[in-house]
């Protein structure tokens, strides 16, 4: 199903061409509203109770897991991607020799905590550097008998370049690789199946493709990591956390699941409802129908900025949601700039600019980027 426009959901002005989920979505006025309550009953703290603490939260990890085709169980609460990857880091064995396999062009929270790690255990981060080959073939030949971990992204932050996750997990399970991901860029608009894939972590933030607020996130933990070594010791994350009365009697035991990785403070009485609100949406709509209607725009887009000079990725080398484009000669100066003063909002990473649609977005806002994009050219021809 095509899902017709969905503006009046949002607060984005007629005259606003906002094709940049990539970067940040705006917030529906339905999660807009369910964190100005959030913080009016933190205003009221005696209209908090105990079990306050652990309803919502429990219900924002039951959504996530439907939107991943996880388990609740599965799902911790954390504040940002390098608090998941953190967590991974700290439980994923790395000999010393051992290589943890990167792209080029990763985003750096999914990067810099595995350069730490190499350094301190003598290892090797191998990072796969563009090629003729599809993305994913030149991933495959990078894992081999001394990969310790894959550290990926489903599709590359710049370019929106997919990666084939079953066939790359496939062949961690075979030389004994943890797969650890990070999905902020496509969790809530490209299905994945946690069930069938089986990353060992995968951390996706709230903030864009979960229409959430900023930190906030969650972090998929398989269960045969559910023993495993939490990076701090909060009092919620206990057994028996639940009695207020008796969180005196310590406890070395562990709530069930993927709790024990959860960041301190977890309740967040106005960002978690806003998580909630933004899923349920999701959900409603469908992650294969969301996926299916913003691959409708960008293909159009894609086709349209092609009679322009710029290209894109093939089709089946890009997620649709995701449209990285590229100029003959490089990016125009001042871009975003000139784009901008046409009400025209996308991103500039690397060489790509990157046009990332979503629901609230009209065949409107794709004729202001094409004008805006025909301007700035014959400006610069």
């Amino acid at each position: 199903m095509i899902i017709p426009p969905q503006r009046h959901l949002f607060d984005i002005p007629d005259d606003v061409a906002y094709l940049n989920c990539a970067y940040m979505s705006p917030l529906m006025h339905e999660v807009v509203a369910a964190g100005q309550a959030g913080v009016a009953r933190k205003a009221r703290p005696w209209t908090i109770s105990a079990r306050d603490f652990f309803t919502e939260t429990d219900h924002a990890r039951a959504l996530f897991a439907r939107i991943i085709n996880s388990e609740a169980a599965n799902v911790a609460v954390v504040p940002a991607v390098s608090y998941g990857i953190a967590v991974a880091a700290a439980n994923v064995p790395v000999p010393r020799g051992g290589q943890i396999v990167v792209l080029s062009e990763q985003f750096p929270s999914h990067v810099y905590a595995w350069r730490e790690l190499a350094v301190r255990q003598g290892a090797q981060v191998m990072t796969v550097a563009p090629g003729n080959a599809a993305l994913s073939e030149r991933v495959l030949e990078h894992i081999g008998p001394r990969t310790a971990v894959a550290a990926l992204p489903h599709c590359r932050w710049t370019d929106g370049a997919l990666l084939d996750l079953e066939a790359i997990a496939a062949r961690c399970r075979e030389v004994g690789a943890a797969l650890v991901l990070d999905v902020t860029q496509s969790a809530g608009a490209l299905p994945f199946d946690a069930a069938t894939v089986d990353p060992d972590f995968l951390v996706a933030g709230s903030y864009k493709w979960l229409m959430g607020p900023y930190t906030l996130g969650f972090l998929h933990v398989a269960p045969r990591w559910h023993t495993g070594q939490p990076l701090e010791h909060n009092w919620i994350a206990r057994a028996g956390s639940e009695d207020f009365a008796r969180l005196v009697d310590y406890q070395d035991g562990f709530q069930p699941g993927a709790v024990r990785f959860d960041m301190g403070e977890r309740s967040c009485f106005h960002l978690m409802p806003m998580a909630v609100a933004a899923m349920t949406r999701l959900l409603e709509w469908g992650v294969a129908n969301i996926a299916r209607t913003l691959t409708a725009r960008t293909r159009d887009i894609a086709a349209r900025a092609a009679v322009l000079g710029l290209t894109a990725l093939p089709e089946a080398e890009r997620p649709g949601h995701y449209l990285g484009l590229r100029f003959a000669a490089g990016p125009p100066p001042r871009l975003l700039e000139a784009l901008g003063a046409h009400q025209v909002h996308v991103s500039l990473r690397g060489d790509s600019m990157r046009v990332t649609p979503h629901v609230y977005n009209t065949d409107a806002d794709a004729d202001r980027l094409l004008d805006a994009l025909a301007s700035v050219l014959r400006r610069d021809g």
